[in-house]
């Protein structure tokens, strides 16, 4: 497993490059479908123990901070860290609450996690940064959450603003890591500053391809927070990945990614939030459909009807039956497409009502509606990102931990 114990510049600990070819090396052939070698940050627990020996722990984490026992089965990070008596005094639950099962923008309550008596903080709807107080009594932070690599999964944004409260109140940080199930994809416009938003808080593409203890440490490296003052990082990596092995998640990252296809399609399919399209909440097969009654039946010959479900209680387009295309059998794709996105753009009855001002939050440009109303096709519309993606990835190499 990755260590923890070479100091660089700043404030910042980080695997050292002898540790991450080691690892790489003792990995699986990346075509190897099967990753049970994977050691998850958390999963390396005597490469951090001594960090959290004596100290008062407060924990960032959800369903998703899921640790495989020895003996084959699961526990939630917490009841592990706990069962190796570290002294846990606050769970700090992001978008969805801490077992995940709130829809997406519900407001989530402070509470009390029946299982362990402790207290839980939400970080979303108003809270989305703990307050001062909220921290007090807690001498170091632990954060273990699942990403997937796309800018506007708001676990990122989340981790932004616990660094930014880390650095201003001095407390440490350790980022539990583990991988990207999109891998190495790097695509889709950057950001522009003047369309920041909690979907998107930084100057990256819709897919980074990091994982989310490479984001920390470039969130903390280039002082993107409000006060520019880094905090005490340090990231516990895999062992036996690289960014381009296949890496199946053992549970729901979120309510409506149900499977590894959903969390594959989820980047180019989440357009559609931003559309009069709907791409499957209120079904089985969230993020792998969509379609809209404003589609053709003759060209879109799939149709489903959203119902109120888990995770969707108000699903868009409930209760009307959808024309539409089922990507859930579809090969998986390798970077960010935008043909279905045009596709339902071209064929729609109103193209006027197609839009609604959320699709420029998620693109993080203007430039993107521009282009498809203009009636570009997707390569000329790819070839208008390529500066910006340069620029990203030559930055983004100065965070990676794992080989490409």
């Amino acid at each position: 497993m990755a260590a923890c114990g070479n100091s660089h510049t700043g404030k910042e600990t980080i695997m050292p490059e002898s540790e991450i070819t080691e690892s790489v090396a003792t990995s699986s052939k990346p075509s190897d479908p099967v990753t049970k070698g994977i050691i998850t940050g958390a999963e390396n627990f005597e490469k951090y123990s001594a960090l959290l020996k004596g100290k008062k722990v407060g924990i960032v984490t959800n369903q998703t901070g899921i640790v495989t026992l020895d003996n084959g089965k699961t526990a939630s990070v917490v009841d592990f860290l706990l069962e190796k008596k570290v002294d846990i005094k606050k769970i700090y639950a992001p978008e969805h609450g801490f077992r995940g099962t709130a829809d997406a923008g519900e407001l989530i309550k402070d509470g009390k996690d029946t299982q362990t008596g402790l207290p839980i903080l939400s970080l979303y709807g108003n809270n989305k940064k703990p307050k001062k107080e909220q921290l007090e009594g807690i001498d170091i932070m632990v954060f273990d959450l699942q990403d997937v690599g796309a800018r506007f999964y708001t676990y990122i944004s989340t981790l932004h603003y616990i660094i930014e409260a880390c650095g201003e109140n001095n407390i440490p940080l350790i980022v539990l890591d583990r991988p990207n199930p999109n891998g190495s994809i790097v695509d889709g416009p950057i950001l522009e500053k003047e369309n920041t938003s909690f979907i998107g808080m930084h100057p990256v593409p819709v897919l980074h391809g990091m994982t989310i203890g490479e984001y920390a440490k470039m969130i903390n490296g280039e002082k993107w927070t409000t006060n520019a003052t880094p905090c005490q990082l340090t990231v516990i990596g895999c062992s036996n990945y690289s960014r381009t092995m296949p890496y199946h998640l053992l549970v729901k990252p979120s309510p409506n990614l149900p499977n590894d296809q959903a969390i594959n399609l989820y980047a180019s399919l989440c357009f559609f939030e931003g559309t009069n399209i709907s791409l499957g909440r209120g079904t089985e097969k969230q993020f792998q459909i969509y379609g809209s009654p404003l589609l053709p039946e003759a060209k879109f010959n799939y149709s489903f009807t959203p119902q109120p479900n888990t995770g969707s209680k108000e699903p868009p387009l409930k209760g009307v039956k959808c024309h539409g295309e089922d990507l859930s059998k579809t090969e998986k794709i390798k970077r960010l497409e935008l043909k279905w996105l045009l596709k339902a753009y071209n064929n729609t009855s109103d193209k006027s009502k197609f839009f609604i001002p959320f699709f420029t939050k998620l693109a993080g440009t203007t430039k993107l509606q521009e282009q498809i109303v203009s009636g570009k096709s997707e390569e000329q519309i790819r070839e208008t990102w390529k500066d910006g993606l340069a620029k990203f990835k030559t930055l983004r190499k100065k965070y990676l931990i794992y080989a490409e």
